[in-house]
């Protein structure tokens, strides 16, 4: 059974132990500690690995454009970071309604709604992905409003053509990896995103440099890579190996969508707040005077940051599943208790970090670039990239725990106070008005990020979580009532025909 209920017997003191609390508890929390770290690294390790993967696709993609031509590395990169940016974080935050659902589900032992679940978000998924097809269609005419170039916005236009069936693995592929995710049966899915990851390789050579197919070759390739990731997943989900959880296809997965639609809509408006955030970033450094270095120094820098939120990720998903699965099982302090070692855990790495960074901020630039003027101004950077790497060792910890208690709501609400209300009108006023430059908007960027996390560590600290336990089982109730009395009229209708 993927996840255990656990017993809480009040101990006993230990004979002869007096005030046995500098002993007997230390012990105690040291265990508990370690029992819910080992849990936490049983869903952090294989999530960072599968995430590292499968954002590595991507990259690969682009080390072999980049062979074929300038025009063509310009085009797929802003296909990437723009169009599919844009999507990726539309169709995670859509899925991410499941992590929510699907861990208090399990937490309650209600292990049957999780098939319905999942096949509620990929109906949902996919008519969002429908929805989002004139992105792709008219990507060209939308580039050239935006005062690209016109070679780069027409190439860029046919690629996103080729790249379509990709926005539909991606319709399947959050909903499916969520509810392996909340039953802690992620290894499979890390396996096969490792192994499509080499597939991808592969057929990378074999296609654009083999057989020289260009850039249609390289859309091929990514189209095939992500349907191999996501169909193997789909296999192993309905093979057999989810009896409890998987018991086929449902016309009870039609029901109740509207109120799985809000929870989805919520997800997605306080994720895509989030990772839009840091792209306005890049932007606004775009509209300095002379922008070419500082973007550069920039894009650098977030990439660098973006590397090291894939670890922060993986918490982020541990910690949604876990908490998820304690108030699915009433046990409101395990929940709290899960929150403090998972954000303690991920502030460690934070600080390594972010150490790292600081030791090596004149050297780390020239893996980069070898421009001289670049690694100058990144170097420079290197303590913004530092405090925001820390930063973000936190804040997303507690996107995980919104994620897993349902907060989406209000999360999001904070992400556009604090995001796009303070920090980055903030940010401009530094930067254009102070004429502080691209040191001006980051600042600005990191302190609506730093309100954001206080306000997020104060809505954590004072949570009732008895009430979130409460909160989750009605959330439960309210969402499986439709199957349940399906399965109860079925069952009555047989009853009924004996």
């Amino acid at each position: 059974m993927p996840f255990e209920l656990e017993q809480h017997s009040q101990p006993e003191p230990e004979p002869g132990s007096g005030s046995g609390f500098s002993h007997y508890n230390v012990r105690k929390l040291r265990g508990k500690t370690w029992d819910k770290s080992k849990k936490l690294w049983e869903i952090a390790a294989p999530a960072i690995l599968t995430t590292v993967a499968q954002f590595s696709m991507g990259f690969v993609t682009v080390a072999f454009v980049g062979h074929l031509g300038q025009v063509e590395l310009a085009a797929v990169s802003v296909v990437q970071n723009v169009l599919e940016g844009f999507v990726f974080g539309v169709m995670l935050g859509m899925g991410s309604a499941l992590e929510t659902l699907c861990g208090q589900a399990v937490g309650a032992g209600q292990f049957e709604m999780l098939g319905i679940y999942m096949q509620r978000s990929c109906i949902i998924t996919t008519i969002t992905a429908l929805l989002l097809l004139p992105l792709y269609i008219f990507t060209a005419p939308i580039l050239k409003l935006l005062r690209q170039s016109t070679s780069i916005s027409e190439l860029a236009g046919k690629y996103a053509l080729w790249v379509l069936p990709q926005l539909f693995a991606y319709a399947i592929n959050f909903p499916v990896q969520k509810f392996l995710q909340a039953q802690s049966k992620i290894w499979v899915m890390t396996i096969i995103s490792i192994v499509g990851l080499g597939f991808h390789v592969i057929l990378n050579w074999i296609v654009v440099v083999k057989f020289e197919k260009g850039l249609l070759g390289a859309a091929m390739a990514e189209n095939l890579s992500w349907w191999a990731v996501v169909l193997a997943q789909v296999v192993y989900v309905v093979a057999g190996y989810f009896p409890a959880s998987w018991t086929g296809f449902s016309s009870a997965a039609f029901k109740s969508l509207g109120n799985f639609l809000k929870l989805s809509l919520a997800s997605a408006i306080m994720l895509c707040l989030e990772l839009w955030y840091y792209t306005l970033l890049i932007l606004m450094v775009g509209w300095l005077k002379n922008p070419e270095i500082a973007v550069d120094a920039i894009s650098i820098c977030m990439n660098l940051d973006l590397w090291t939120m894939m670890i922060t990720l993986g918490f982020s998903a541990a910690i949604s599943v876990r908490i998820g699965n304690e108030l699915g099982a009433n046990r409101p302090k395990a929940a709290k208790f899960s929150v403090i070692v998972t954000v303690g855990t991920s502030t460690l790495f934070g600080l390594l970090f972010s150490g790292i960074i600081l030791a090596t901020r004149n050297s780390f630039p020239k893996l980069f670039t070898g421009r001289k003027e670049v690694i100058a101004e990144t170097s420079k950077l290197g303590y913004f990239l530092a405090a925001t790497i820390f930063l973000n060792s936190i804040q997303p910890i507690l996107h995980g725990v919104a994620i897993g208690a349902g907060w989406q709501v209000s999360v999001a609400v904070i992400n556009i106070g604090t995001y796009y209300v303070f920090g980055l009108p903030f940010g401009a006023l530094l930067g254009y008005k102070l004429d502080m430059g691209v040191k001006g908007i980051w600042l600005g960027v990191m302190a609506g990020c730093f309100l954001q996390t206080i306000l997020l560590t104060l809505f954590v600290l004072r949570a009732n979580w008895n009430k979130e336990a409460l909160n989750a089982e009605e959330r439960i109730r309210m969402y499986a009532v439709s199957a349940i009395t399906q399965n109860q009229s079925i069952e009555d209708r047989v009853t009924n025909e004996k």
